[in-house]
């Protein structure tokens, strides 16, 4: 009865007679990842998304049905394990018969080193396109470099820094900090900075946020489907330069919109946005926590109110994934407004249209808090 019922679907041209039959069995980890790779596989077949919208990638339990679609999937994409912490260990048993392509392992991608501390200047950018990337520490994966580097990092490790750093800090920006201001976030950063620190790997895994790099993602998604599934090469090849090009325009057009609020400094909740930030030439110059897991003490508060008071700060960003409370004190008597950005899209359906509408939606936040000053 199912072969009757597929071959009427085939005829009458419903789906295509290779995505009835077999099309390949691909899970993809995060929202943005699982976009790029159903553009990539629209007409042939659709990825399973493994982590809903909202669900925080570093802290995922597997229900049965995920592990089921891992130990099934031919192709596992996710961003490597700077972010999907809970695969680092694991991903071989659990998804033994699939290739397994990290983002942040692609050649091509843009790599950019973690900011230590949640205080840092503003990226330099060239306001003729908006998108100067000289000016920051970047580089291109080397496999041969880093294939011992599939550690098990959090965001809280990426975010932390220890006593030399709080040095480092007052020598680059010239405050004279009281050390007791750290102490609410220097005792648990001591312990994550060893071990983010100690395996050599300090790359920023918010990759995803730079449309360049989803570009790269795409090509590859290509190529690897493509070596799955020979007989519809053609059809991934083709979606891909597709998506590449409505990639480049909303890259364009992001560029355009973001680059009247180039110049205002603003801060962030936590040190997620740097990609994004980078490639529009923004201005961040801190994050009220530098771990996500950790709540600011009444020291960090002061930190950052009084970094908003030294840079003109015109916006303090929260995310919608955590408590806003803390933003009520670090506004107080200052007169920087209040907005809301969000790195993983909890709102936004999933699916092919889901990475422009989170690109859009950043650039639309950005500016709604940017983009009317007094």
């Amino acid at each position: 009865m199912r072969v009757l019922v597929q071959s009427l679907i085939v005829s009458l041209g419903l789906v295509s007679a290779s995505a009835a039959v077999a099309a390949p069995k691909v899970t993809a980890t995060i929202p943005a990842v699982h976009s790029i790779v159903s553009g990539v596989m629209d007409g042939v077949g659709t990825p399973k998304l493994l982590i809903p919208g909202g669900a925080s990638p570093h802290t995922y339990s597997l229900k049965p049905s995920d592990a089921q679609a891992l130990s099934e999937a031919e192709l596992v994409v996710w961003v490597g394990p700077q972010i999907e912490t809970f695969l680092v260990e694991d991903l071989d048993t659990l998804a033994p018969k699939a290739k397994h392509l990290a983002m942040t392992g692609v050649d091509g991608i843009t790599l950019l080193e973690i900011r230590e501390g949640g205080i840092w200047d503003a990226h330099a950018h060239d306001h003729g396109d908006g998108h100067d990337h000289d000016a920051h520490e970047h580089k291109e994966h080397d496999h041969d470099a880093h294939d011992h580097e599939e550690h098990d990092h959090d965001h809280a490790k990426h975010d932390d820094h220890d006593h030399e750093a709080h040095a480092k800090h007052e020598d680059d920006h010239g405050h004279d900090h009281d050390h007791a201001k750290h102490d609410d976030h220097d005792h648990e950063s001591h312990a994550k900075h060893d071990d983010h620190h100690g395996h050599g790997d300090e790359t920023d895994g918010h990759v995803w946020l730079d449309p360049a790099n989803a570009v790269v993602l795409g090509k590859a998604v290509a190529d690897a489907l493509s070596a799955i599934d020979p007989d519809n090469a053609a059809t991934y090849a083709a979606n891909q330069q597709a998506q590449a090009a409505r990639l480049a325009e909303l890259d364009a057009a992001t560029a355009t919109r973001l680059e009247a609020v180039a110049d205002v400094p603003f801060i962030v909740f936590h040190d997620a946005y740097q990609y994004f930030e980078a490639r529009y030439g923004l201005s961040a110059v801190g994050s009220v926590t530098v771990s996500a897991d950790v709540a600011p003490g009444a020291a960090r508060i002061r930190e950052i109110q009084e970094r908003i008071k030294d840079r003109g700060a015109k916006c303090v960003f929260a995310e919608p994934q955590f408590e806003p409370r803390v933003l009520t004190a670090v506004l107080e008597g200052s007169e920087a407004k209040s907005g809301v950005l969000d790195p993983v899209g909890a709102d936004i359906d999933p699916g092919a249209g889901f990475y422009p509408a989170l690109i859009t939606k950043l650039a639309d936040d950005m500016i709604a808090c940017l983009g009317e000053q007094s």
